[in-house]
């Protein structure tokens, strides 16, 4: 059964969104998955939801994207979850013991400048991001792309001056997007299939890859299914991931 329930929320929200309605049966008797994942994947985490449901007869997904940190804070503080998705290995070190196995590396991304559709600021590289005229907004150090950002700025030489710093990848993607900013840091991935914005070619990128780690967690009510879904996107998952851009493992 395909629910295509996908929760995009913020910290305080995951908890007070879930606890009521997080089992392992859902009204209708169906087995039901809740997947937290970081939030650069929505999409291709949405079509791994519907084909793992197709392949599972019964097992209803429900997906839970916010920021790697606020996930993994929320299932330290327990949040009902049956696995975890992070966007590196920092935050997936986080959860620690709450982690049913060792984690497994399932893809890659990397940095790019994101600005508007024309880049009306002509950002040119990332030196631009240096420049206290051009508003530009990252990532908050603790999550993935912002302790990205900062590796990279570092190879760079450049001392960023930020407007905002976000919880979310989305939330630098939507400032540029919506014309809030004049250029931002974000992952390959999210500018490729974004209308209204184009990346900007940026040195030192390919020097700074993103790790994205999953796994079962301990608290799940339904480890073999947990597992069974982590081995999934280990594996057929893959393709889907190609799709949208990430960089994938081979097994």
């Amino acid at each position: 059964m395909s629910s295509t329930r996908t929760r995009v929320l913020g910290a305080a929200a995951v908890v007070m969104g879930l606890a009521a309605g997080t089992g392992c049966a859902s009204s209708d008797g169906s087995s039901q998955l809740t997947v937290f994942a970081a939030a650069s994947l929505v999409e291709p985490f949405s079509v791994i939801e519907e084909s793992f449901e197709a392949a599972h007869p019964g097992v209803d997904v429900v997906m839970v994207h916010a920021g790697s940190a606020d996930l993994a804070a929320q299932i330290i503080e327990g949040a009902p979850a049956d696995v975890f998705a992070a966007a590196d290995e920092a935050q997936m070190a986080v959860i620690g013991e709450h982690a049913a196995a060792p984690p497994a590396v399932f893809a890659t991304n990397t940095l790019t400048i994101v600005v508007p559709r024309g880049n009306p600021a002509a950002v040119g590289s990332i030196e631009s991001l240096g420049d206290p005229s051009v508003v530009s907004v990252v990532c908050a150090p603790q999550v993935p792309c912002g302790a990205s950002s900062a590796r990279l700025a570092a190879l760079a030489g450049v001392a960023l001056v930020p407007s905002s710093e976000e919880t979310s990848v989305t939330g630098v993607l939507s400032k540029v997007a919506e014309g809030h900013a004049d250029a931002g840091l974000v992952y390959v991935t999210d500018v490729a299939r974004r209308t209204g914005v184009e990346a900007v070619a940026t040195e030192h990128a390919d020097e700074v890859v993103n790790a994205y780690p999953i796994a079962a967690l301990t608290g799940s009510d339904q480890p073999d299914l947990s597992a069974g879904f982590v081995d999934y996107v280990l594996t057929t998952g893959q393709e889907a991931l190609d799709a949208y851009g990430f960089g994938t493992v081979q097994r």
